[in-house]
Parts: structure tokens; sequence; C-alpha cells
């Protein structure tokens, strides 16, 4: 993903679009919307199986948790969420690997 990430924004920048000068500012960026869209899915999908009852959506939930997991771990600022996923999935002691300028 990174590599896909580094291309766009060099051809974006070539290209005068406004990506910003810091490729780790902008990476950030586009890792917290990824999450923030992995989390609206992990929601709707929560509502499907628990409102709607529809429970084969939980297949695909393990996937967009292990991308939220992994993309928390990396971000000192979203440590409260990772411990909020370990919370509700019954986990211990998930661990923050700090990226960029902490």
């Amino acid at each position: 993903m990174i590599d896909v990430a580094v291309r766009y924004w060099e051809r974006a920048r070539k290209a005068g679009l406004p990506v910003g000068e810091d490729f780790g500012a902008f990476y950030r960026a586009v890792e917290w919307m990824g999450l923030q869209r992995h989390l609206k899915v992990a929601g709707i999908f929560a509502r499907l199986t628990l409102r709607d009852g529809k429970p084969q959506y939980l297949a695909d939930t393990p996937r967009f948790i292990r991308y939220i997991r992994a993309t928390c771990a990396r971000y000192r600022e979203l440590a409260p969420l990772l411990r909020l996923v370990d919370q509700v999935e019954g986990v211990t002691g998930s661990e923050v690997l700090v990226m960029g300028r902490g």
C-alpha cells in the first residue's frame, strides 16, 4: 500500500495537486481516511447483524478489524481507539508502534 501512496503522491505533486510537501503527513491522512472507512463498514456490518438479523456479514469482519488494529497500532493518537477495540473484543495488551513525529 505504501508504494502505491508514494507513486500517487509523487505524481500528484508533479501535477500541482495540493498533496503537501511532507509525504509522512500525506500518508498519515491516507491511513486515517482508510481507518474511518473501515470503522464505518464495521458499524454497518454490526447493524446488519444485530438489528437486521443478517449474520452472514460477520464473516468479513475479521479483515476490517485487522486493518483497524494495524492502523491504530501505528499512531500514538489512536491508542485510545485501539484500547476500545480491545475492550469490545475481549483482547488485552495491544501494542502501539509509533510512526512519524509522535
